[in-house]
């Protein structure tokens, strides 16, 4: 499973960083960053989710007012949202 953040698309509610600790608060920004996660393209960035940490990623992505935050299988095809 993968993780993708369009933190331009982020408006800082943070409601992602109380799902999954991956994300955290970029207070000075007004925006959430996603640790351990490559830019792929400008303010885009992607990861993979741990088996551990599946349902609080899919958590933090259905709790994201603004659907910055994406969710795909391990085969490309996208869960959420």
């Amino acid at each position: 499973m993968q993780v993708e953040f369009d933190r331009d698309t982020c408006i800082g509610m943070f409601q992602c960083v109380a799902e999954w600790e991956a994300f955290e608060r970029d207070e000075d920004a007004g925006k959430a960053d996603l640790a351990g996660s490559e830019e792929v393209e400008e303010d885009l960035f992607v990861r993979d989710v741990p088996e551990d940490a599946e349902l609080d990623a899919k958590f933090a992505a259905r709790t994201c007012p603004v659907d910055a935050i994406v969710i795909y299988d391990d085969d490309g095809e996208q869960l959420i949202p």
